[in-house]
């Protein structure tokens, strides 16, 4: 009785012992192992996220390299002629400025140092953001000057690779970070009409409209930025910036309309509705601006040589008055324009001698630069997009062999000429209209050289180029389009010695392709037997 007594007594204090030590409750221990059993349940559900999302990198990884090795084999197949296309150029600083950056950010906690060590070591020689946009610039420029819709140059249509929603926002926003308001609409509506067509992208609909409103309204198109936030706000209601430029925008469309309705009344009570004064007379044309000449005349248009001048324009075999060099072999001239008189001599260099040319110069290539008339330095210039490279006999004895040929056919002495400048065009290069002699506000333009003005120039084109890259002279409307292996060449100076102002033209932008060129700047020194003095204009 006393040990089951004990017993009792036991079990009693064990149950109070339990229920009232907090350090030792039975059914909160219960209570906590069933969390545990959730826990776990949601670790195993994270641990199959933390897969599924390192399978998802995996893939993304992956898919980013097939594209990539699929794009390279088409690359390395022709690198100049891809490199060529403005699209796949600026696509191509897109993905190294900023596109291999993600893949980093993706990758770096994964166990792949060797890669990270090696795309961080590349990624020094990689391009900068200012690289990116000078690619993204010249895309633009070439919409512009070859009047591209956008639709044409985003879908592929130029021909090309298609651009994605995340290509045409880009373009978008540097525009707008330059205050370019025409672009950043054409573009971001770009964006906004693949979205609205289905394409997957990482920009939202909410952030396009954004851009696309302010634009609009920078543009002085109070209705239609309103019908744009109007969008963005039944995307998104809670929107501030929206919200505030809504009531702005009704307000200036009410103040807008008071200020026309003020008007209105004003030109009623004056009497002056219907009977304003013609500012122009009928039949006047206002002179083409030459910007607008030269981007004509680089689309094809406005070309001004008629049938009757055309008519004067001969081809022949051409031997520079019986010179023993080209006695027996002359060489095929062709009138190109006749004032002021440019020829074109056809197969005057060789595949093989330009491909030498352009070995030589590759290494050497840098931003080409033009003389500031202000400071008679040499500097770069925005209206001069190319690189350049100067070679000379010391380089390769073909250049002097060269030098030789230009010499034999023009008559003119290259003692004093400049050294072969070559150049290259890439994807929107060009050099707005320019003289290439010094005028008379210039007076120092050559003076460190010490030959004198520049009298003729020569050009040689190296490459064939599939759109763009003419040579034009908006002043008189000509245009001379590039032909490997031929060289066009013309006199800057008349035989006075006087400027030929009609000589003013420009490289157009290259749209599709790349275009080198190699030319000689021939000196008046030298000159005075070959090129007798004449008081007459035109000759």
């Amino acid at each position: 009785l006393f040990k089951f007594k004990s017993l009792i007594s036991l079990f009693i204090y064990c149950c109070i012992t339990v229920v009232l030590n907090p350090t030792f409750r039975l059914f909160d221990l219960l209570g906590h192992m069933t969390d545990l059993l959730f826990t776990e349940k949601d670790m195993v559900t994270s641990l199959k996220e933390y897969i599924r999302v390192e399978e998802s990198k995996l893939e993304q990884v992956k898919r980013w390299a097939d594209q990539l090795e699929s794009l390279s084999i088409t690359a390395i197949q022709d690198p100049e002629g891809f490199l060529g296309h403005p699209v796949n150029a600026f696509k191509l600083m897109k993905r190294l400025n900023t596109e291999w950056g993600m893949l980093e950010t993706l990758v770096l906690s994964d166990t792949t140092e060797a890669f990270i060590s090696n795309l961080t070591m590349q990624r020094k020689h990689f391009p900068t953001e200012d690289d990116q946009t000078g690619a993204a610039k010249a895309l633009l420029r070439l919409q512009d000057t070859y009047h591209l819709e956008t639709n044409t140059i985003a879908t592929g249509n130029l021909p090309g690779h298609p651009m994605t929603v995340e290509d045409c926002y880009e373009l978008g926003k540097i525009a707008y970070s330059d205050s370019d308001y025409y672009h950043t609409e054409l573009w971001m509506s770009q964006s906004l009409q693949q979205l609205d067509q289905g394409e997957e992208s990482t920009i939202d609909k909410v952030t396009v409209l954004d851009y696309l409103s302010y634009a609009i309204y920078q543009q002085g198109e109070l209705e239609r930025a309103l019908e744009i936030t109007k969008r963005l706000l039944s995307l998104d209601s809670e929107h501030q910036r929206a919200r505030g430029n809504l009531k702005y925008f009704e307000f200036q469309m009410l103040q807008q309309r008071s200020d026309e309705e003020e008007a209105a009344q004003k030109q009623r009570n004056e009497g002056t509705v219907g009977n304003k004064t013609e500012e122009k007379k009928k039949g006047f044309k206002e002179p083409i601006p030459e910007r607008k000449m030269y981007e004509k005349l680089c689309r094809g248009e406005g070309i001004q040589m008629t049938p009757r001048r055309q008519s004067r324009l001969f081809c022949r075999y051409y031997d520079n008055h019986r010179n023993p060099m080209y006695l027996l072999s002359p060489v095929k001239q062709e009138d190109e324009w006749d004032r002021p008189y440019i020829v074109r001599y056809h197969d005057i260099i060789s595949h093989s001698e330009i491909e030498k040319v352009k070995s030589l110069a590759k290494p050497r290539l840098r931003r080409a630069t033009v003389h500031d008339p202000l400071t008679g330095k040499l500097t770069t210039a925005l209206y001069r997009v190319s690189k350049s490279a100067w070679l000379t006999g010391y380089d390769d004895p073909l250049i002097d062999k060269i030098n030789q040929r230009i010499e034999d056919l023009t008559g003119l002495e290259m003692d004093t000429a400049e050294e072969m400048q070559v150049a290259n065009y890439g994807v929107g290069g060009q050099y707005e209209p320019h003289f290439d002699f010094g005028r008379k506000d210039e007076p120092d333009a050559f003076k460190e050289l010490g030959t004198g003005n520049r009298v003729a120039t020569w050009l040689f084109y190296m490459t064939d180029v599939a759109a763009g890259g003419a040579t034009v002279f908006p002043d008189v409307g000509a245009a001379v389009w590039p032909k490997k292996g031929t060289a066009v060449f013309w006199y800057n100076l008349f035989a006075s010695g006087e400027g030929d102002y009609s000589t003013r033209h420009a490289a157009c932008p290259v749209l599709v392709g790349n275009k080198w060129v190699s030319n000689k700047w021939i000196h008046e020194r030298g000159q005075e037997w070959r090129r007798p003095c004449d008081l007459d204009q035109s000759k």
